[in-house]
């Protein structure tokens, strides 16, 4: 079983940087790729990245591409989403999600989730 805690959420200043961490406190981490999804106030989640088992494959949403980059360290069944250059824009609640074994962009095909973690970038 896959179990996500999201932590490394604040608020920041536009321009500013955050990294945000998800661990698996389950089992088999490394059969998941992982995802990162945002949702801001009044909005659908929409998708921000995806990163493979190995590592290897990462897929970002046009809005954060050059700025966010995901990482995985699966020795310690985490994933990162680092957060650079951030604008008021992208103030949502950021969610990390599991999908076995292959990368995706659709929510739809994530079978676990985080709770969620805060992100609020003021100008």
């Amino acid at each position: 079983q896959v179990q996500l805690v999201e932590s490394g959420g604040g608020s920041v200043q536009a321009g500013g940087s955050l990294r945000l961490s998800c661990t698996n406190s389950g089992r088999a981490f490394s059969n998941y790729a992982m995802g990162w999804f945002r949702q801001a106030p009044g909005k659908e989640r929409t998708f921000v990245a995806t990163i493979s088992t190995s590592g290897t494959t990462t897929y970002y949403a046009d809005s954060v591409k050059g700025r966010f980059t995901i990482s995985r360290d699966n020795t310690k069944a985490t994933v990162y989403l680092q957060m650079n250059s951030l604008k008021p824009e992208d103030t949502a609640v950021y969610y990390c999600a599991a999908k076995f074994l292959t990368t995706g962009r659709d929510m739809k095909d994530y079978t676990y989730w985080g709770q969620g973690t805060q992100v609020t970038v003021s100008s």
